[in-house]
């Protein structure tokens, strides 16, 4: 619990106390009760109240804490991969069809950076583990040796994996996606659209760790009647993703920063978000800044006239994931999306997708889609400094998907399998850097 003056914090040690649930409970409903008044942290709670003359109980699960702002703070630089003697590239395949499709984009990697591999500048490092019955069995979210072995990587390709939900025969455990942000620090997370045919460039930037999915699974029923959830915003952590935005739009001439908020009526996190973004797009005056709410931003992404003049996104957590979602379906759904979530000293890129268990129980695995980790292969190979593979990739993938469609995925019988594709795309490349 933390109390604070109206309007001003004190020092977040002297007032933070670790308290069981039922005594944060009664707090919050009836003040300090008669009964209560004995337990000494409620002596060292009723101390601050006195001394400070604080009014204002509000609850902080001890997981937020100033040791994350501390840590951004010093993490000044992101990693320079041109320096490093070997870049490890981890390969995790996760659950369902995600080791199918992510061995298929390993393939076309190596492809791709044989020439890299064989000088040692690249390593490939597969990481076995993130699967469902391995974190079950932990029940942790990702089991220490795997979290370990990722640290040892400096970016991951990381397939679908599996989050329970009730009715399923697993555990509770948390989104190994959340964890893998949290764990290594991947705030932002990156996803391109394109459709040059609808005149759509988009590139969103979603806040990856902070926002309501920071502490999601510490809300409180206060009463039967009564449920509260948190959300939270840092000033470091709006200005780390407003910059990689502006930065980017910078470095790829794009002209202008959209700001998705919803500040007008979620005044404090989402104002904070909002104030700090355009707080940074002062640095850059070549490019426009404007703010949309982001109620109004789902309409406007399907107006033919205003969409065009849409370039680049930045977005708390919540409001990023759903927008992004549906933009993908602008140029095929999900499944044609690549995500990557950057770190400074971390990387990890994805499928948009679920782990699709139905087609390995249905026995169709084989004919899953490799498209949205193949996209997300681009950005892998962008982010590390191999820009001409990446085009090249990039260019096969609009070839292959979108012009020519030689073959084609279905996810049945009836269209190719995934190794099928992969080796069409590898074709392609052949064939268009001859």
């Amino acid at each position: 619990i933390h109390f604070m003056k109206e309007g001003t914090d004190i020092n977040a040690e002297d007032a933070q106390f670790e308290l069981d649930i039922d005594t944060i409970k009664e707090i919050i409903r009836e003040g300090i009760a008669p009964e209560l008044k004995e337990n000494k942290k409620i002596k060292l709670i009723e101390e601050q109240l006195s001394k400070n003359k604080l009014t204002k109980p509000v609850v902080i699960p001890t997981e937020v804490d100033i040791s994350k702002v501390k840590k951004i703070k010093e993490d000044k630089e992101f990693t320079d991969y041109d320096a490093l003697d070997t870049i490890v590239i981890g390969i995790c395949g996760g659950d369902g069809i995600g080791p199918i499709i992510t061995k298929e984009s390993e393939r076309v990697l190596a492809f791709l950076l044989k020439d890299e591999v064989a000088s040692g500048k690249v390593k490939f490092k597969e990481i076995d583990g993130l699967t469902i019955e391995n974190r079950a069995a932990c029940n942790k979210a990702i089991p220490d040796d795997v979290l370990a072995e990722l640290k040892k990587c400096h970016v991951i390709l990381k397939g679908p994996t599996t989050t329970p939900r009730a009715g399923d025969p697993w555990p509770n455990v948390e989104s190994a996606n959340v964890a893998m942000r949290k764990e290594l620090d991947l705030f932002a997370n990156m996803r391109p659209v394109k459709v040059p045919e609808e005149g759509i460039d988009w590139t969103f930037f979603r806040e990856n760790t902070e926002g309501g999915y920071a502490i999601g699974s510490y809300g409180l029923n206060i009463t039967d009647d009564l449920a509260v959830d948190f959300t939270v915003a840092t000033q470091e952590g709006c200005e780390r993703i407003a910059r990689l935005a502006y930065e980017y739009a910078k470095k790829n001439n794009k002209g202008k920063v959209s700001i998705i908020t919803k500040a007008n009526i979620i005044k404090t996190t989402d104002g904070k978000f909002l104030k700090t973004a355009q707080k940074i797009g002062e640095e850059y005056p070549d490019i426009v800044t404007d703010d949309w709410y982001v109620d109004i931003t789902t309409a406007k992404l399907i107006d033919p006239a205003r969409r065009k003049d849409f370039k680049v996104f930045v977005l708390p957590n919540l409001y990023g994931d759903i927008i992004t979602d549906e933009a993908a379906e602008f140029q095929g759904g999900v499944g044609t999306a690549g995500s990557a979530n950057i770190g400074k000293k971390y990387a990890m890129f994805e499928a948009v997708h679920g782990s699709a268990p139905r087609m390995i129980k249905e026995g169709r695995g084989q004919y899953a889609d490799p498209c949205s980790m193949l996209r997300a292969s681009v950005m892998l190979l962008s982010h590390i400094g191999f820009q001409k593979q990446a085009n090249a990739l990039e260019a096969a993938l609009d070839k292959c998907m979108l012009e020519e469609k030689k073959l084609v995925v279905t996810g049945r019988s009836d269209g190719c399998t995934c190794s099928e594709f992969g080796d069409y795309v590898m074709e392609t490349i052949t064939e268009m850097t001859k």
